[in-house]
């Protein structure tokens, strides 16, 4: 049994490997770790988090030796600048009738149930209102799956409570030109998770409204949702067609992610516009009784700087 008394550090090498190429490697660094005991994998995953590296594709450690010393304390970031004003980031698809979501789902059908026109007959000379109908799936737009989507016990639209929806932390995960369409839990970890709307940006919203947006889309991988699941984020967000590989028929992401309870919003657009960090994130459903998903306007309030 490690003694919780004592503080251990690692002095290693390390090679580090990136997926849009190129590489680093480090000699005699020094990383702080809970005990003697930590395996070389772990010690990788530590060493890409306190650096803050982006787009990792593996990490080979060498010439490890373990020291009884004090924790030193992970490299802090100071925040600049002085909120002056806001401005609201819209990140939701317009709704418009018979567009397609999702390969296979009919569009939306859009019509009056009471139009201008009518409705003279029922008001004051010179008023007049549109009472409007939609037929729709719930997958339509940009829109939130709760657990109950996936889970015939989890908690449906009305269920989940808004403080997983609304006014969230929010984080963009930068992919936008990543080699591959698989995104693994090495290009997670060296963001902070936990508590935040995580959103992750591929740029695959490009492609909406064409054929090429249903197909060969970028997806988080099961070791990748398994680990934010047990990192627990607010929610998850992604700006391709599925967070799964839709080849996948179990669906891992979905699957793990909303066992965790923790809400997905797929078809995002317009991640480029927010910063890394510094926003708050909106994404609110009708609380519908008996639904496990439906369009939300999501959008992000971004703090701007003088």
């Amino acid at each position: 049994m490690t003694d919780t008394s004592e503080q251990w550090r690692v002095r290693f090498d390390a090679e580090v490997g990136f997926a849009n190429g190129g590489g680093l490697q480090t000699q005699g660094f020094r990383l702080d770790v809970p005990g003697p005991e930590i395996e070389d994998g772990e010690l990788g995953e530590l060493l890409v988090r306190h650096l803050g590296l982006l787009m990792v594709e593996g990490v080979r450690i060498t010439n490890r030796e373990v020291l009884r010393e004090p924790h030193k304390g992970s490299r802090g970031t100071a925040a600049g600048g002085t909120a002056t004003e806001r401005r609201i980031v819209d990140l939701s698809h317009p709704i418009r009738p018979g567009m397609v979501t999702y390969p296979g789902l009919p569009g939306p059908e859009i019509s009056d149930h009471l139009s201008r026109h009518a409705s003279r007959e029922l008001y004051a000379p010179g008023t007049e209102f549109n009472i409007a109908r939609i037929s729709m799936v719930a997958n339509t737009g940009t829109y939130v799956d709760t657990p109950f989507h996936r889970f015939s016990e989890g908690p449906d639209l009305a269920a989940l409570p808004l403080e997983r929806l609304t006014d969230l932390p929010g984080l963009v995960v930068r992919l936008d030109g990543a080699p591959g369409r698989a995104i693994d839990r090495s290009l997670l970890l060296p963001h902070e998770v936990t508590g935040r709307a995580v959103l992750i940006h591929t740029g695959w919203d490009r492609r909406w409204g064409t054929d090429a947006y249903g197909s060969g889309h970028p997806f988080v991988t099961a070791d990748a949702a398994a680990w934010l699941a047990e990192q627990g984020p607010a929610l998850v967000g992604i700006d391709s067609v599925n967070i799964d590989d839709t080849a996948d028929g179990t669906r891992p992401a979905h699957t793990a992610l909303l066992a965790a309870g923790i809400p997905v919003v797929e078809h995002l657009r317009g991640l480029e516009q927010l910063p890394p960090s510094g926003f708050r994130f909106f994404a609110a459903p009708p609380a519908v009784e008996g639904m496990g998903t439906f369009p939300v306007r999501a959008h992000a309030l971004v703090d701007g700087e003088r």
